[in-house]
């Protein structure tokens, strides 16, 4: 095998946009659960919403790309007060199921062709990236080295993705040492005893749900940047890949999702690489095919064993996961 081919592929999703965009996603999952307790298995719903909101606002209404991501933002809002209304007051389970049928039911909205004018349906979205590389601030030309070698607008793609997980990173520092952080983390250890203190345990909760959903809607947005978008980007296991880095790196910690990230795209790239080498070798009894998607597989066993035998992640503390109590 080409072992030098393979761990130069593997090294490229470092920095791969769809690792920042994962990562700003599993930051607002880590809001929703692992601060604030929430079930959310519709994270893909946010990051769709980002995404098409996006890239609407550019195609269909020409409005600048940051006016478009703003946009994109407020979409995933409304659909967190949407989810939240009926559910917050309910048991978290009710929650769970909520957000997953609704993020279900959002990508097949933009698969129909009732919206097919702004949705482009199955086919999704492309053609919206000249306002954003207008603005690009490098020169034309190539950087960096090896495997992260990038043209112009690769790299600005990539700058701008990073600023933005920064952002986010600042934000969740700042409002998780806050009062607000505080009462937050109080309600996923007990919310009868907050809500015995006086405070609104609903209104917190809403509040967590949009935010969460804003940075999944920003992953969306970054996830979109490089190529196009396409319901078939957004379907149940995207969620569930969010829910494994997430794990991974450690639920209520700061830089948990952002490392979980890159290691679970690296681990994907490195077996995507080898499992198709080893069937060609005949060291796997599996067509190409079959060894491409026997990865997922070894990601769902990988699941397994870190709920089982590592719960807290690689940053997380044990003690304040709320299904380990």
């Amino acid at each position: 095998m080409d072992w030098g081919a393979i761990f130069s592929n593997t090294a490229t999703w470092l920095f791969q946009p769809t690792t920042i965009a994962y990562a700003l996603a599993a930051v607002g999952l880590s809001v929703h659960f692992g601060y604030g307790g929430l079930l959310n298995f519709g994270m893909a719903g946010f990051m769709a919403l980002g995404a098409y909101g996006y890239a609407i606002s550019v195609l269909s209404f020409h409005l600048p790309w940051w006016v478009g991501i703003i946009i994109g933002v407020l979409a995933s809002i409304v659909f967190a007060l949407i989810l939240g209304i009926p559910t917050l007051r309910l048991r978290a389970d009710y929650l769970a199921i909520v957000t997953i049928a609704a993020a279900e039911i959002l990508r097949l909205l933009f698969t129909t062709q009732v919206f097919d004018e702004y949705t482009n349906s199955a086919d999704g979205l492309n053609g919206y990236h000249a306002d954003f590389r207008a603005a690009n601030p490098f020169p034309e030309g190539t950087y960096g080295f090896g495997p992260w070698t990038y043209t112009n607008t690769q790299l600005w793609v990539r700058v701008f993705g990073f600023l933005l997980l920064a952002v986010v990173i600042v934000v969740v520092f700042l409002l998780m040492r806050s009062p607000w952080g505080r009462v937050l983390k109080g309600i996923r250890e007990d919310e009868d005893a907050v809500r015995a203190l006086g405070k609104n345990v609903f209104q917190y909760k809403m509040q967590a749900l949009m935010l969460g959903g804003a940075f999944g809607a920003l992953g969306g947005v970054v996830y979109a940047l490089p190529t196009a978008v396409v319901p078939s980007d957004f379907v149940t296991s995207l969620t569930f890949f969010l829910w494994t880095i997430l794990l991974l790196g450690g639920a209520a910690t700061l830089f948990g999702p952002v490392v979980g990230a890159v290691i679970f795209w690296v681990l994907m790239a490195f077996l995507d690489n080898v499992l198709p080498q080893l069937a060609n070798d005949h060291i796997l009894p599996f067509t190409n095919i079959q060894a491409a998607v026997f990865r997922y597989i070894l990601v769902g066993v990988a699941l397994m064993l870190i709920v089982i035998f590592r719960p807290q992640g690689i940053f997380g503390n044990k003690k304040e996961l709320t299904f380990v109590k």
